[in-house]
């Protein structure tokens, strides 16, 4: 170990800052965010330092080793080897710490990488031998690290006394505290800054610490690629100590969900549902009225065709709270993934998300307007009704040379893209696999220009007639369940 790592109290206590130029008013912050008495020794001073007017001494001369007297911690920031060489031989011969900015060899103590989310912070070093490495470490850390940590770290601070004559065994005060800072409720308070409900909310828990209810969050695992996993969403699914999937979600997202959490499938396919909707309802309320912090894990974005809805009103009902964590939808990243954009202003105004999925006695959808031209037709879970959709949107006026494209396992290594025209839909859908995303539309034409993942063998496209020249008033998503 070449450094020991600490962290120091400089609050109101003495600290040297020798030069006056960009590098002195970086370390000017952050020692004065630290609280030091900062006296500054420099003939000039950048402009900037005026942001700091009445909270340092400014002494308007050349370093001497008499400005030591009475300092407790020295840094030096010119670009001056020789005044730096002075400093840093003058504190040594004191026992003074030292730091002379980007010279390890002449500094008893270094400034690490900080992530601040005071008063919780967590520094990162080196050594002074891999800067670039550190720097990408920290913005990592500043990734994975919320924001409301640091309040969470204070408000913490209030009720640990309260936890300590509540909970007399250490492993319940464990558990309790690792259930609270993984609570999607709590940060919820926190970020919202209502530190009063949020205390209370703590206060409360640890009041029914023995009949603890658990929580759900809904997690949009998005298309399948686990790049695209919000950071959110990785958070959840490595706090989770239950996950309920969907058939949809890979494997490489699974195989980042930690490893002792409980993994239930509760996957449905096409024409084969393994699991029904009212078991997965119940099982998410056994879980988490056992106590669980328990994730719903969907493919895509659970609001998107994902009866996400249906399942927060079962948890509702039941007194279980929830939260949900959004995720990129399939028709937003799998036609990213195929160089099909959803909308372009010489093709496509408007966008429109159907479900080919059925409910029993249905009612048809409006096909007159989903037949329009200068939209983008996405149709999830379509494969098994292609020909009564190709169908209708014929009879109601699209035409058949309209571009088509049937994207199977959008995102993956194993994407496929078939493309064609809509006269074509009902023999290409017989060539796809599910999960396959439908996209209709003159947009689908880019494609040929604008692919960039995996491969473009095999497609054949359509011969392709004028753009249709009728605007369309609304440039609107809708959504619209086909029946």
């Amino acid at each position: 170990m070449d450094y020991l790592p600490m962290f120091a109290k400089l609050d109101g206590r003495p600290v040297l800052l020798v030069g006056g130029g960009e590098v002195a008013l970086r370390k000017a912050r952050l020692l004065l965010a630290a609280g030091a008495r900062l006296t500054l020794v420099s003939p000039e001073l950048e402009p900037e330092f005026a942001e700091f007017a009445g909270r340092f001494t400014h002494l308007a001369a050349r370093f001497t080793p008499a400005h030591l007297a009475g300092q407790i911690l020295v840094v030096a920031a010119t670009d001056n080897l020789e005044v730096n060489a002075l400093v840093y031989q003058s504190a040594n011969q004191l026992g003074l710490f030292v730091n002379v900015v980007d010279d390890p060899k002449r500094s008893s103590f270094i400034f690490p990488s900080i992530i601040d989310r005071s008063p919780l912070m967590v520094a990162v070093s080196s050594g002074g031998k891999a800067p670039v490495l550190v720097r990408l470490l920290r913005e990592r850390l500043e990734s994975l690290l919320p924001r409301h940590l640091g309040g969470l770290t204070e408000l913490s601070g209030r009720v640990r006394d309260k936890a300590k004559r509540v909970l007399s065994s250490l492993s319940d005060r464990r558990r309790f505290w690792e259930r609270a800072f993984a609570s999607n409720q709590l940060a919820g308070l926190i970020e919202k800054q209502d530190w009063q409900g949020a205390e209370q909310w703590l206060s409360d828990g640890l009041d029914n610490a023995n009949s603890e209810v658990g929580e759900v969050v809904l997690v949009g695992a998005g298309p399948g690629d686990p790049g695209l996993l919000t950071l959110k969403a990785l958070q959840q699914i490595q706090q989770a100590e239950v996950v309920l999937y969907d058939q949809l979600v890979s494997a490489e997202i699974l195989d980042l969900v930690r490893r002792d959490a409980t993994l239930v499938s509760v996957g449905k396919k096409a024409g084969a549902h393994s699991v029904p909707q009212e078991e997965t309802n119940r099982l998410l309320v056994e879980y988490a009225k056992a106590g669980n912090r328990v994730v719903r894990l969907k493919g895509g974005d659970p609001f998107m065709f994902g009866r996400g809805g249906e399942e927060l009103e079962v948890l509702a009902d039941e007194g279980i709270p929830f939260s949900v964590v959004p995720g990129i939808t399939a028709a937003a990243g799998a036609t990213a993934y195929a160089g099909i954009p959803l909308t372009h202003r010489d093709y496509a105004q408007s966008a429109v998300f159907i479900t080919g999925h059925c409910q029993q006695e249905g009612k048809e959808p409006d096909w007159q307007q989903l037949a329009a031209t200068n939209q983008t037709l996405v149709i999830y879970m379509g494969l098994m009704r292609s020909e009564h959709i190709q169908q209708q949107l014929v009879s109601h006026g699209r035409r058949s040379a309209t571009p088509i494209a049937i994207i199977e396992r959008g995102t993956t290594a194993r994407q496929r893209v078939l493309t064609g025209t809509l006269a074509e839909l009902a023999e290409l859908a017989k060539q796809a696999v599910s999960p396959s995303l439908i996209v209709i539309g003159e947009v689908v034409a880019l494609r040929q220009q604008l692919a960039w993942f995996g491969e473009n063998s095999g497609e054949q496209f359509g011969k392709y007639g004028s753009r249709a020249d009728q605007d369309l008033n609304s440039s609107d998503l809708k959504l619209v369940n086909l029946a």
